[in-house]
């Protein structure tokens, strides 16, 4: 049984074959493999015995289910007026300029994925971010720049560990 079958089948013993398991099946393998590819979603269509039409329609709805490969850490950069207005478009150049990408792209190393997002409800401390599920707040250039190169740092690490 491949791994992600394993945990359609996990999650489906916790929480049934309903269709209401749909998000949770979902969301456990985007926190698998930050996304959800379009066998993923005929598995998870086969294992509650709905469409994979319905599936796609559910994971494409939902920003956070992202339905193409991405990097190891994605970045969702708040697109709110209230960080708008507090200077999110300094925060964008510099990780585009930072990463050496634009938004919806990744990395050539596949370490970093960039992407906008609606509200992250932090607007009382933006300009806002999401580096996986960790929030990045009142960032600045600088700070920007501190953030990734501490997670190449991390990642770099890690790797020499391995």
């Amino acid at each position: 049984m491949q791994e992600i079958e394993m945990i359609i089948e996990e999650k489906v013993k916790h929480y049934g074959r309903e269709r209401k398991a749909l998000l949770p099946i979902l969301r456990g393998i985007v926190l698998h493999k930050n996304y959800i590819s379009q066998n993923d979603m005929v598995c998870v269509a086969r294992a509650l015995d709905i469409s994979a039409a319905d599936v796609y329609g559910t994971a494409s709805f939902f920003h956070l289910l992202g339905n193409k490969e991405t990097g190891k850490y994605v970045i969702r950069v708040c697109k709110s007026i209230t960080c708008e207005m507090k200077g999110k478009h300094k925060v964008l150049k510099a990780l585009e300029d930072e990463l050496r990408i634009q938004l919806g792209e990744t990395t050539h190393d596949k370490l970093f994925t960039l992407e906008a997002t609606n509200c992250i409800g932090l607007c009382d401390e933006g300009p806002a971010m999401l580096i996986n599920n960790t929030p990045y707040t009142r960032l600045d250039p600088e700070k920007v720049h501190e953030i990734i190169y501490e997670f190449r740092n991390k990642n770099k690490k890690n790797h020499g560990q391995q």
